[in-house]
């Protein structure tokens, strides 16, 4: 099989928006609000089981608020309306931070897209984020010259059923016309492996702060990073000849020869 295409998930792969971005928001979207909620590292991680951030804050007040008590008397009447207004007080936080160039791209991912640009393959995110999520991003983090090389992007308003359902890549699939054997995925997390290889497409991960402890045994590579020629990939599963993630390996996986696959 060839390689003709790489399917990049956005939230923890192309940056570390969750730990850099998103949770702080959410507390600072509290603070301002006078919530008594403040979500550490180890609550959030169990949070990020829930794709969708208006979808964790339902989830955070139904499972956690109890617990609470008289504390935080919110939502009573109408908690998706609740649950807008707090994630579009944090969504403007997570701007700001993305305009300040507080979410950087993780190491790698520059060089990666320009690498898979320059031998002739076809550049997709597939992403249960919100376009209003995604756009700023892709603005402030990947920047011009490389959002110009990207053909394809599908958020998570697009579909039903967001991560670990198939939907997403399955609709990339369609709209680029391609067959899930010749594409290889980019995740970070649990949730996005289940959606890729539930929707027949070979994975690597590229864990992060969050994912790290995750379990990953269907991915076809892990690695800690996907490398820079100063700061080479660690591999955490799998097999990988060259310092830093290339297309070399990227065909090898598509092949058949590294990692169990899907």
């Amino acid at each position: 099989m060839a390689l003709q295409a790489l399917l990049f998930d956005l939230d923890g792969t192309l940056a570390d928006t969750e730990r850099l971005g998103h949770r702080p928001a959410y507390n600072r979207a509290f603070r301002k609000l006078g919530l008594p909620f403040r979500w550490g590292p180890k609550l959030y991680r169990r949070l990020l089981k829930k794709p969708g951030g208006q979808e964790r804050l339902l989830h955070y007040l139904d499972r956690y608020q109890p617990e609470l008590g008289e504390q935080a008397p919110v939502a009573e009447v109408d908690p998706r309306a609740w649950a807008r207004s707090v994630h579009r007080l944090k969504s403007r936080y997570f701007r700001s931070m993305l305009r300040h160039g507080k979410i950087p791209l993780r190491p790698g991912v520059a060089r990666l897209l320009r690498e898979a640009r320059k031998a002739g393959l076809r550049i997709a995110i597939v992403t249960s984020a919100s376009r209003a999520t995604l756009d700023p991003v892709l603005e402030h983090s990947l920047g011009t010259d490389l959002v110009r090389e990207i053909e394809l992007v599908i958020c998570g308003d697009e579909v039903e059923h967001k991560k670990p359902a198939p939907d997403l890549y399955l609709q990339a699939l369609a709209r680029m016309d391609l067959a899930a054997n010749n594409c290889v995925a980019i995740e970070d997390s649990e949730l996005g492996l289940a959606s890729a290889t539930t929707a027949g497409i070979r994975t690597v991960i590229t864990t992060n702060h969050d994912t790290a402890h995750e379990e990953f045994s269907r991915a076809s590579l892990v690695l800690d990073n996907l490398g820079e020629p100063d700061q080479p990939s660690r591999v955490l599963q799998g097999q990988m000849d060259e310092p830093c993630l290339g297309v070399k390996t990227l065909q090898r996986i598509v092949s058949g020869g590294t990692g169990p696959g899907v």
